[in-house]
Order: C-alpha cells, then structure tokens, then sequence
C-alpha cells in the first residue's frame, strides 16, 4: 500500500515539475520560432504560431541582425570579457581563499567577513561612483573591465573557495613542501588539481553573469569604441518605439548559444562544485 503510494506521488510529482520545466522554456521556444518569422508577424497575435509559408523567412533575420550590428566583432568582445574576468576571478580568489584558510589569524578572519559583506552590498549602491572612477582611472576598455569584473566577482568565489579548502587534508600540502615544494609550487601543482570540482562550479557561475550582463558594461565601457552583444542588440531599436523584432530575436538567440553550450558540458559539475565548496564550521 505504501509503495503504491509512493508511486502516485512520484508520478505527481514528475508530471508537475515537467510542467514548470516547460513554462521556463516556452519563452526561449517563442523567440526561437519567432526568429525564422517575417517582422510583421510577431508584432501580432501571429507572435505565438508556428512559422508558415507567409511568414516563414528563413535565416533572413539572422543575416540582417549580424549585418546591422556588427554581431560578430562585439561577439568577440564580450568574450575576451567573459574568458578573462572569469580565469582572473578563479586564480586569484582560489590563491586567496587558500590563504585565507591556511594562515588563520585576525586579519584573515576580517577578510573573509569582508569578501562576504561585499556579496550582500546592491550594485546600484556603487553604480554612478564606480561609473566615474574607471572613467578617471582608464577602466573603459575590455582589458579594463577585467578588474572591474573581479572586484565584483570576488565574493562569491572566494565564498566558495573557502568552504572547499577546508575539506583538503593538510598533510598532503605538508608532505610537498618536504619533498621541496615552494607555497607556489604547492598551490598549483596540489591544491589546484583538488580543487577542480570547485573551479568549474564557480566558472559556469561566473561565467553565465559576466556574459549576460548588461548594466556594468554599459555604465563602464568606452561605447564609441567598445560593446558587449547585449548593448549592441540595442541598435536594432529604432526612434519612435521601432524595433527590427526579427533580427532582434534572432540576435537574442545567436547570444545565448554559447553559454547555454557551455552550461550543459559542464552541468555535472555544479551540484558537486557547489556541495564540495559548501562553508565547513
């Protein structure tokens, strides 16, 4: 009786969460169908059908859209951002999250409470200020908002770094620097390769923020010279509330690919990243 039971609310419980699953996904399915439709078609009710033969334009939209913004050279832009901010945040909050557990005193303990403080502070509190400040200091370009990118991303993977640097033995670092180890030497040839579950985890994080964001770079970058796709795809919003709907959909679409590609390869890491670097007391 109590395994029929079970069952029942299993099969419930599949059948509601494929439900929700589904409602997340309907809004990338619209803007994928929509992509392949003429312009006029999704400014209508014709938004949510099926591509037909009057509306169906093939990949038109999609060669307009990269046409019309340069889609390709800000692609590259957004990912020298996202490449360097995310190997910049992952070496250096590892070394210092390493070091925060490893040399445990006063200063170390106020560190860690200031990396998480900083986790807690809204970017709107230090938007027109941080805005101003790497216009003074030259910030404007993509090697710029690097730094930029890893004072903001510190907190949560030094968090996380943490959490998981207290689960390695020791002994082991010990043991390589009697067989003549430098503290460097340990790091990176140890410590590191342990840390591998963690370091993917924290890189699909920051990874999927630096990519999609929008704010940060548009207060920061120089846009006479330099845009993210996520800027660039507002070009395609004309005056008087115009918008070139299609290219924008397929846009959209183009911008999301990597990511989204780049997630499911490494998907199996999260859940055990995140379990692993969960803070020890």
């Amino acid at each position: 009786m109590n395994k029929q039971k079970n069952k029942r609310w299993r099969t419930l419980g599949t059948v509601v969460f494929s439900i929700i699953s589904l409602i997340y996904v309907l809004p990338i399915l619209l803007v994928l169908m929509n992509s392949f439709k003429e312009k006029s078609a999704i400014s209508t009710t014709d938004a949510f059908a099926f591509p037909n033969a009057e509306t169906f334009v093939g990949l038109e939209n999609y060669i307009y859209g990269i046409q019309k913004v340069e889609f390709f050279k800000y692609f590259g832009y957004t990912l020298l951002i996202t490449v360097g901010s995310v190997v910049a945040i992952l070496i250096c909050t590892s070394m210092c999250a390493w070091f925060i557990t490893r040399v445990c005193n006063r200063f170390t303990k106020l560190l860690f409470y200031a990396f998480v403080f900083s986790m807690v502070v809204p970017f709107q509190m230090v938007m027109f200020t941080l805005s101003k400040t790497a216009d003074t200091l030259g910030l404007t370009t993509p090697w710029g908002i690097i730094i930029i990118y890893l004072g903001f991303g510190a907190g949560l993977a030094t968090f996380m770094f943490t959490g998981f640097c207290k689960s390695i033995p020791l002994e082991i670092e010990e043991a390589a620097m009697i067989d003549g180890c430098t503290p460097l030497q340990t790091f990176f040839r140890i410590v590191l390769p342990i840390m591998k579950p963690t370091y993917i985890s924290v890189g699909i994080l920051e990874a999927m923020w630096v990519w999609n964001d929008f704010l940060l770079p548009y207060l920061v970058l120089d846009l006479k010279r330099y845009k993210t796709v996520s800027i660039v795809m507002q070009n395609l919003s004309g005056s008087y509330g115009r918008v070139e709907m299609g290219a924008l959909m397929a846009c959209i679409i183009l911008s999301i690919i990597p990511i989204v590609v780049f997630y499911i390869s490494c998907q199996k890491y999260i859940i055990k990243g995140v379990v692993d670097g969960a803070v020890k007391f």
